[in-house]
């Protein structure tokens, strides 16, 4: 017992000379840039953008339903679930760590010298192994287990993000495909009206026939374009299948908004109204993306690993205790049995480890100062993004009010065109031209918009949305 004894005031005189600083916990001490978003537009504000949730940034109920069904059954999303399970697990283990080890080892001998009858012994003992944590390592160990679980639950907010923005990208891209085909629809309509009026003048002689082949050449590209965009949309479907995890299937959606009533509809005004465009200050970012977040927690781990590696140049502690029924005493065998107790305190001190334990603490030193400038480059790689998405948000919408005016002035100068032509004050190429720049500068405002709500679903996902 006194030995016992002295085993501890070893480890005890140990852990004070040389063991400071094992248990100290994990402060994030990287430097971030000052500057992280850069020059950019947006209004500051106490509250970001990302604080909304994704229900309340997206208030199309058909989004809101395709998002929900994309939540619950995709298959990446169901791995990062599973992820996380795993390293509650792993988390478990590592907290009963502190607890000891029990075993039953029963065993049973029979034993016969020189053709005498056989002896029958056996031992039913209680193993009770236990490692005294003095120099840390299992609070190490367990810490950084939880930097492990926080990794995965945030690489589940991540992938969560990903995908809420993945299906918002592709609903919206089907409202513009939608869009596009009213334009080509309504041109088609238009245009061959045009081309009706151009062959009756034809039939009359006041028009040759090249203006007619000119005209259907051109009525023909919009039938083909028609042809075209029927297509994208039944690709964008079967894109938004797969993430949801269904069977190809039509996909029911609102109606784009038009150019005149684009300020009143829900998620799109967020790229003209300033309040949405509130990014607050660069530590909320921080608070709010999931990248960002899973960067710190792997420098936690990264420096609890350490402390583990730092704690293997201590003695190890190690208290085993065995107890029970046996009919074994030394050399004699008695019967009945009787019960043993045997307690043994052990300290292991490395000497010589053929350099393992040094190397392995200096990978995870390594690794640790790998990490930080990882995590410095994220938040760079962050602010980039939030500064990429403000400009595209910026853009369309001081291209939105240009688009719009030469909408109007083409539309004007198309039915004007089209009023000489039937007078015959104007040719074919006049009407050709008015028809074709009129098309063009539809789609492109279609475009613009689109290119609008995508940089602000962007913005949204940059600053962090889309996790709650």
């Amino acid at each position: 017992m006194k030995r016992l004894s002295n085993i501890f005031l070893a480890a005890a005189i140990g852990f004070m000379l040389t063991g400071c600083g094992l248990y100290n916990k994990y402060e994030n001490k990287v430097e971030a840039p000052a500057e992280v978003f850069g020059q950019v537009a947006g209004t500051a504000g106490d509250t970001s953008l990302a604080q909304m949730s994704w229900r309340e940034f997206f208030t199309d109920p058909l989004l809101q339903q395709l998002i929900e069904q994309v939540l619950a059954n995709n298959t990446d999303l169901n791995a990062a679930r599973i992820a996380v399970e795993k390293s509650e697990v792993s988390l478990k283990a590592a907290k009963l760590a502190y607890l000891p080890s029990l075993y039953l080892a029963p065993q049973g001998t029979l034993a016969s010298f020189d053709k005498s009858d056989f002896s029958k012994t056996y031992t039913l003992p209680l193993q009770l192994s236990m490692d005294v944590d003095v120099f840390g390592s299992i609070t190490s160990k367990k810490r950084a287990a939880k930097a492990v679980l926080l990794q995965a639950q945030l690489g589940e907010e991540a992938t969560r993000s990903n995908l809420i923005s993945a299906v918002v990208q592709q609903y919206y891209l089907l409202l513009l495909l939608d869009r596009q085909m009213d334009i080509l629809t309504q041109t088609d309509s238009l245009w061959n009206a045009s081309l009706e009026t151009q062959k009756a003048l034809y039939e009359n002689g006041k028009a040759y026939s090249t203006a007619v082949n000119q005209l259907e050449s051109s009525y023909l590209s919009v039938k083909t374009q028609i042809v075209d965009t029927r297509r994208s949309i039944r690709s964008t479907e079967n894109a938004l299948c797969k993430l949801l995890g269904v069977t190809p299937q039509p996909i029911a959606r609102s109606h784009w908004a038009t150019a005149a009533d684009y300020h009143t509809s829900t998620a799109n005004q967020r790229m003209f109204d300033n309040q949405y465009l509130r990014l607050g200050v660069p530590a909320q970012m921080l608070e709010q993306r999931p990248d960002i977040r899973m960067a710190n927690a792997a420098m936690e781990e990264a420096f609890y690993n350490t402390q583990t590696a730092r704690a293997a140049f201590f003695p190890t502690i190690t208290l085993t205790a065995q107890g029970g029924w046996t009919n074994s005493a030394g050399s004699m065998v008695i019967d009945p049995g009787k019960t043993f107790l045997n307690i043994v305190g052990s300290l292991t001190q490395p000497i010589f480890a053929q350099g393992k334990i040094k190397a392995n603490y200096k990978i995870n030193q390594l690794t640790e100062e790998n990490l930080k400038k990882k995590y410095v480059q994220t938040v760079i790689d962050a602010g980039n993004q939030v500064n990429e998405a403000m400009a595209d948000c910026e853009a369309a919408r001081e291209k939105h009010d240009y688009y719009h005016r030469q909408v109007e002035v083409l539309h004007e100068a198309y039915i004007g065109t089209h009023e000489l032509m039937d007078n015959g004050k104007a040719s074919y190429l006049e009407v050709l031209t008015a028809q074709e720049n009129l098309l063009s500068a539809q789609l492109s405002e279609a475009s613009n918009l689109y290119k609008g709500a995508q940089a602000i679903i962007a913005l949204y996902i940059a600053l962090g949305g889309g996790t709650k």
